[in-house]
């Protein structure tokens, strides 16, 4: 595995971190910027406020399919042995790499949105049960609440959580790895926390009694 090839691969893993659905979707089918509205994020939870569900679905899919598909790269093209450190190692750095992508994507003039879906997808190709795990701390946190942010930070915060005190991992570059995504989740969430701290953050959907 030579410099040229790892530097290949991160490329692709940007470009396909790079791809907006968000953008393209609301301009494609709707005519709009989705980040000139709403909460101006170019993700599933504003393209869903301001687009609708039939949109924000198959968006959110798509964003969970090129984080999977960039951290699998390593593994379909055989850059490591299977199972081996360098296999995971590679993997984490390919996702990371889609994030960044994701963050600032080079199709959408660097300005693409939180990667939390990204990010889930990246997870489901590294750890799976850790991140079924988090999912379902997700929804419960989700239907408990309504809210989006909340419900990404707390999982965010179990996936260490998770790896390190129930499933377990050999590989300490996983572990790190899991403690900078639930840093980097908080850290993308600054200002939907201070809304929070204020109680102006928006819920998805709104219960009977606050309608």
């Amino acid at each position: 595995m030579s410099l040229i090839h790892i530097l290949t691969v991160v490329l692709i893993a940007y470009l396909l971190g790079s791809i907006p659905s968000a953008v393209w979707a609301g301009r494609i089918f709707h005519g709009t910027d989705v980040r000139e509205h709403g909460s101006g994020n170019a993700g599933t939870t504003n393209v869903i406020r301001v687009l609708g569900w039939k949109t924000g679905v198959p968006v959110l899919i798509f964003d969970l399919a090129k984080g999977f598909l960039a951290a699998m790269l390593p593994h379909l093209l055989h850059l490591a042995p299977q199972g081996s450190p360098a296999l995971i190692n590679l993997q984490i750095l390919m996702g990371f790499i889609a994030i960044i992508g994701h963050i600032f994507p080079v199709f959408a003039g660097f300005r693409g949105g939180k990667g939390v879906a990204t990010m889930f997808g990246i997870l489901l190709a590294i750890h799976p049960p850790v991140t079924l795990a988090c999912f379902g701390v997700f929804l419960l946190v989700f239907l408990i609440t309504g809210i989006v942010s909340v419900s990404s930070i707390s999982a965010g915060i179990s996936f260490p959580v998770f790896l390190l005190a129930i499933f377990g991992s050999p590989s300490f570059v996983l572990k790190l790895f899991s403690v900078l995504v639930a840093l980097a989740l908080i850290v993308t969430h600054r200002d939907n926390i201070k809304r929070l701290i204020r109680g102006e953050e928006a819920r998805l959907f709104r219960k009977k009694q606050d309608k």
